[in-house]
């Protein structure tokens, strides 16, 4: 193993990492808002994924183009559920809200394995056979346009919250919520909306995930402790640690395959969970409380 090999992986594990940046932003995004740790958050990526696979499938989409769709979809099923029954639990205890949204979890995975069945689901494009050189590196083209498109897509979410009026609010309802009520905002409406737009970017992970995993309804529970591990990397609320997180865990997934077996994978996404948590327990990007 050279040292052009390394290379090939780690960068591998870059683009890799960048589609779990996105996958975690949205459930940073909840977080930093209403502080609700979303427990369904994989679930719904599983739906976005086979939402994908059927657009796929039966209309021949691919889920690039198709993920605009998947996303505004998630976005109104993440404002419904918001505004009818996460809004009338944000006020109790946080064991409530984890059952709760522990329940939704349940019942979405249940569903989902009803309609599709257990046996997994992939689909094959012909950019799933090509790849792009780049002097000793070998990158797959499905895994560079996945990357490229969870940047831009962080990238018009940064924006968003950064440059429009609606995105302004969000934020000072993160801030300070009772004082966002005083200056007449409608924070419930914005939390709805805040839900909404984390369920959207999940729905863009889960489409982009498709084309570097198979998908079936048990891989929920795995991507759901995925994402709690990417964003307590990367500092709760964050959403450049979020990506950062993402990254990292990209890297060490990448790498450990390698170096160790594939299986041990997730052992090392821990072990980095337990050093940041030991050296820096806000996250790396995260603010001291």
């Amino acid at each position: 193993m050279d040292a052009t090999f390394f290379m090939n992986v780690i960068s591998a594990g870059l683009l890799t990492g960048l589609v779990y940046g996105l996958m975690a932003l949205g459930l940073s995004v909840i977080f930093g808002v209403m502080r609700v740790v979303n427990f369904a958050h994989g679930d719904m990526m599983v739906v976005a994924m086979y939402a994908a696979f059927l657009l796929f499938t039966k209309l021949g989409i691919e889920p690039v183009p198709a993920l605009p769709l998947v996303a505004g979809g998630l976005f109104v099923v993440g404002y419904l559920l918001q505004r009818f029954l996460i809004n009338h639990f944000l006020e109790v205890t946080e064991h409530i809200q984890f059952l709760l949204l522990l329940s939704v979890a349940m019942i979405i995975t249940n569903v989902v394995l009803m309609v599709f069945g257990p046996d997994a689901r992939n689909i094959q494009l012909d950019a799933s056979f090509e790849s792009y050189s780049l002097g000793g590196l070998v990158l797959d083209k499905v895994r560079v346009i996945a990357a490229f498109t969870a940047g831009g897509v962080a990238l018009l979410l940064w924006a968003f919250f950064r440059y429009t009026t609606t995105g302004t609010a969000i934020r000072a309802c993160a801030d300070n919520p009772v004082g966002a009520r005083v200056v007449g905002l409608d924070v419930e409406k914005l939390y709805a909306i805040t839900f909404g737009i984390g369920t959207a970017c999940v729905g863009a992970a889960g489409c982009l995930l498709l084309l570097l995993v198979d998908v079936h309804p048990h891989l929920s529970s795995d991507y759901t402790l995925l994402g709690f591990i990417i964003v307590i990397l990367g500092g709760l609320g964050s959403l450049g640690g979020a990506l950062l997180g993402g990254i990292l865990v990209g890297l060490s997934e990448a790498l450990s395959g390698v170096l160790i077996a594939p299986s041990l994978k997730s052992m090392f996404s821990f072990g980095l969970l337990i050093l940041v948590l030991l050296l820096r327990p806000q996250g790396i990007l995260g603010k001291k409380p």
